[in-house]
């Protein structure tokens, strides 16, 4: 299946504003994160496990366990603080 990937503020600047990627069904938004980061460089620093990265699946803030399915619209994007 494909899903359409976007990424937004620092992530969008260091890997685009968007692509797609395949995976296999029933993939989830942590093994979404996995390939990208299997990838290599800029996707292995930038979406690392250890970095804060919050996700969204059709513009609806999700946990990794989150079920993709295809053409799906999966944002990557920083967490972010207000005040």
């Amino acid at each position: 299946m494909q899903v359409n990937l976007r990424f937004f503020a620092s992530l969008r600047e260091a890997l685009g504003a968007q692509r797609q990627l395949e995976l296999p069904e029933g993939a989830t938004v942590a093994q979404a994160r996995q390939t990208l980061i299997d990838l290599g460089d800029p996707y292995a620093s930038v979406l690392a496990a250890d970095r804060a990265v919050r996700a969204a699946l059709n513009q609806q803030v999700c946990e990794g366990g989150a079920i993709l399915s295809h053409g799906d619209e999966l944002a990557f994007f920083p967490p972010v603080t207000g005040g």
